[in-house]
């Protein structure tokens, strides 16, 4: 057997110093990530171009060393957590902005880019980019391409693969390859921009990522409804959604991620209800102002008590309650089981209930929160590790949930992908015959399967 270790030498020869690391302070701090679950890679590389990646996985086919590509570590699902001896590529120095050219509404970045700051520069143009994960201050655009990730303007303007022209990626073996186009229509030959948005970096590193961007809208308004029971959150949400209406942001929150949001810091949301929605419009002055009156008398058939944001303080912190959520409920348990199931939205009230239902049945505490509008529930499972076999009543439970969730005619995850937190769970959504398609295609683009190997597909 290969010595592993030694085999590094090689990148001396190809990549200057201070380009990767066999040290264990940096082979630790990159070998996990969100899920909570870890691993120590071989080494950690940093490249800086395109070469420099094309170099690299051509040495690393050579030698059959695997490789894993990171982001920023933000994924829930152990994407970028090594599953077996490998190097982390990790792409956080790919992180330019290449070109934002307004007169065709696209931009051009490496992977390493931040989700935030590329919001941040197109914003002092009028432009924006609509994917806003919660993670946005820190997760980068190649992790969002490669997680196909969602956000809560998801609602109304879709999530990243409806934002993807073009990408440059490094096959397995070293080669670079363009697929898409910079134009608004392109349907020549196979959509393999599409094939690579969502493949968890399964099947190439992306180096150059080409991005619809929009005009900033004319005006916002942010607007919070409390509710007394969870089930009257649930048709509120289904009787705005067939109003009409498209609102920019259409989010829940359960008393429990309540609680743990006011125990975190400090918020305007009391703790004495059973759910909260934090709702967005964006459009001219005149519809915002008819849209907000419609959705607060839909709120008020169900019980709910609207407040509207009256400057942009008051809106910042209300959102600055809800990107808190995450961090507030680890607070609580770090052993939480974060899940993003999705059903239809004429499911929604159903779904909450029997959510509440199962926490209420076996004791063990489950938060729920997510993009009420479009059916997304994180649905965090939290299990008490110091009580004998609450961990495994836990994960009985995540099965439970996914069944029922199948059932209604939902899908096992809506955003964060299948990693390998769910990997076992991905057949009882996707049949035999398409898992076989999906293996044909990981093993025509890597049939060494070096990249990112154990993600995605049960071993």
């Amino acid at each position: 057997m290969k010595n592993k270790t030694s085999d590094l030498r090689i990148f001396d020869r190809i990549l200057p110093a201070g380009m990767y690391s066999t040290e264990i302070e940096d082979l630790i701090c990159y070998g996990y990530d969100a899920s909570g679950h870890s691993g120590v890679p071989l080494a950690v590389v940093w490249p800086e171009n395109t070469q420099n990646v094309s170099d690299i996985m051509e040495i690393a086919y050579k030698n059959d060393l695997k490789i894993v590509p990171r982001g920023a570590g933000s994924g829930m699902t152990g994407g970028s957590v090594p599953a077996s001896p490998s190097i982390i590529i990790s792409m956080e120095r790919m992180n330019k902005i290449l070109e934002i050219d307004t007169a065709n509404m696209t931009a051009l970045v490496q992977p390493g880019v931040i989700n935030g700051h590329l919001q941040r520069e197109l914003k002092e143009l009028g432009y924006f980019y609509p994917p806003d994960p919660a993670s946005m201050e820190f997760c980068t655009i190649g992790g969002n391409v490669a997680e196909n990730a969602g956000g809560p303007s998801a609602l109304k303007y879709g999530v990243t693969k409806d934002y993807v022209l073009a990408i440059e990626a490094v096959l397995a073996d070293g080669s670079v390859i363009n697929t898409g186009v910079k134009t608004a229509k392109g349907v020549v030959g196979y959509d393999l921009t599409s094939l690579l948005v969502g493949s968890e970096g399964t099947l190439a590193l992306f180096t150059k990522i080409r991005l619809r961007i929009m005009r900033s809208p004319e005006k916002t308004v942010t607007m919070m409804a409390l509710f007394e029971n969870i089930g009257d959150a649930g048709n509120a949400i289904t009787e705005i959604m067939t109003s009409g209406i498209l609102p920019r942001n259409l989010e829940i929150m359960d008393r429990t991620t309540i609680s743990a949001i006011n125990s975190f810091k400090p918020s305007t949301l009391p703790n004495n209800v059973d759910a909260a929605l934090l709702i967005e419009l964006d459009s001219s002055p005149e519809t915002i102002k008819r849209e907000s009156k419609e959705i607060a008398h839909i709120c008020a058939e169900y019980k709910g008590n609207i407040n509207i944001a009256r400057n942009p303080t008051e809106q910042a912190e209300l959102w600055t309650a809800r990107r808190s959520i995450s961090p507030a409920l680890y607070r609580i348990n770090h052993d939480k089981i974060n899940e993003d199931i999705v059903v239809p939205i004429t499911m929604m009230t159903k779904m909450l209930l029997k959510l509440k239902e199962l926490s209420h049945k076996t004791g063990i505490t489950i938060a729920s929160f997510g993009h009420a509008g479009d059916g997304n529930i994180h649905v965090n499972v939290m299990p008490d590790k110091s009580k004998k076999g609450d961990m495994e009543i836990g994960e009985s439970l995540v099965k439970e949930i996914f069944q029922i969730t199948l059932d209604m005619g939902g899908t096992i995850s809506g955003e964060h992908g299948i990693g390998m937190t769910k990997s076992k769970y991905i057949g009882m959504e996707i049949e035999a015959p398409v898992l076989d398609i999906m293996r044909g295609i990981k093993k025509l683009m890597d049939h060494k399967n070096l990249i990112n190997p154990g993600k995605i597909f049960p071993s």
